[in-house]
């Protein structure tokens, strides 16, 4: 039997075709999803920067958009500024969903425009509090080090 060739299907009966489970056998995966991702972003935060007048969503940042294959769904990924309230924004950035969606259909001009879907990224506080631990073990550790 040639490499990649299966002997048998799931049924347990034989096959004469090929393995399509094997890498970059698939689907190639569009880029279209990306550059409209890239696009949602720059009006969104062009959008929070020049026209949003919400005093909840002055410290908001864009962080990243992941566009589904079909388009029909953006998952928005922001960060607020420390001392800022994350639910607060986020009920601020629900309330301004329709304003938010209305602007991107009239500038990205798509037959369907995507549902936002918005959630805090808390990655940047986890990474912040991983670098404070680890500047206190090493501030434990030199002073461990040096003797009096």
């Amino acid at each position: 039997m040639l490499p990649g060739m299966t002997g048998q299907n799931k049924a347990g009966g034989a096959t004469a075709g090929f393995d399509f489970s094997l890498p970059g056998l698939g689907k190639p995966e569009s880029a279209r999803p990306k550059r409209v991702a890239e696009a949602i972003k720059n009006e969104l935060t062009l959008l929070l920067l020049q026209k949003v007048r919400d005093p909840r969503l002055r410290e908001v940042h864009i962080v990243q958009v992941d566009v589904a294959p079909d388009l029909k769904r953006a998952k928005i990924y922001f960060t607020v500024s420390p001392g800022s309230d994350a639910k607060a924004v986020g009920k601020g950035l629900a309330a301004a969903k329709g304003f938010f969606r209305s602007h991107l259909a009239a500038q990205l001009d798509m037959r369907y425009t995507p549902e936002l879907v918005f959630f805090h990224d808390r990655h940047h506080e986890e990474a912040e509090r991983i670098d404070e631990l680890l500047r206190q073990i090493a501030k434990e550790r030199k002073s461990d080090e040096d003797p009096v």
